[in-house]
């Protein structure tokens, strides 16, 4: 089960159990013990599966969603939707364009995508040859 659906799962539990409660879910700190462990498990269970790499790459991404407004965390969560809503080929299309304008100036990055935008069904497919994503190693699969 993913685990934004585990989260949300517990929490309609945590608000069911507490009756017709109209107020807002408790602060962590007032979680019971139970609560918090069924909450944090999820998590737990993908980082002792994961080798070090996927370890590292999991903290980089914990350490930098702190960081970010809630403004950006929205964006970063739209942006998920989006991706997780696009067909196969869109998402390899996607990837494929992401890993090219990652080391790419702002002005360079629009460039390619008015390039993209202007490129027909083969014209991106040759791009897409020419431009192969590097493999990263598979992330675990997740509960």
């Amino acid at each position: 089960m993913k685990p934004r659906l585990t989260l949300a799962l517990v929490l309609l539990s945590l608000s069911a159990a507490s009756g017709a409660q109209t107020s807002a879910l408790p602060e962590w700190d007032k979680l019971t013990p139970q609560q918090r462990e069924a909450l944090i498990a999820p998590v737990r269970d993908r980082w002792n599966d994961a080798p070090p790499p996927q370890r590292e790459r999991m903290l980089q991404h914990g350490q930098r969603w702190q960081s970010m407004t809630p403004e950006q965390r929205e964006l970063a969560r739209r942006g998920r939707h989006r991706f997780e809503n696009m067909s196969p080929e869109q998402r390899e299309q996607a990837k494929a364009l992401f890993a090219q304008m990652r080391g790419m100036t702002p002005a360079q990055r629009d460039a390619l995508r008015e390039r993209w935008a202007g490129m027909s069904p083969e014209q991106r497919q040759e791009w897409l040859k020419a431009n192969p994503v590097t493999d990263r190693p598979p992330a675990p699969p997740r509960r």
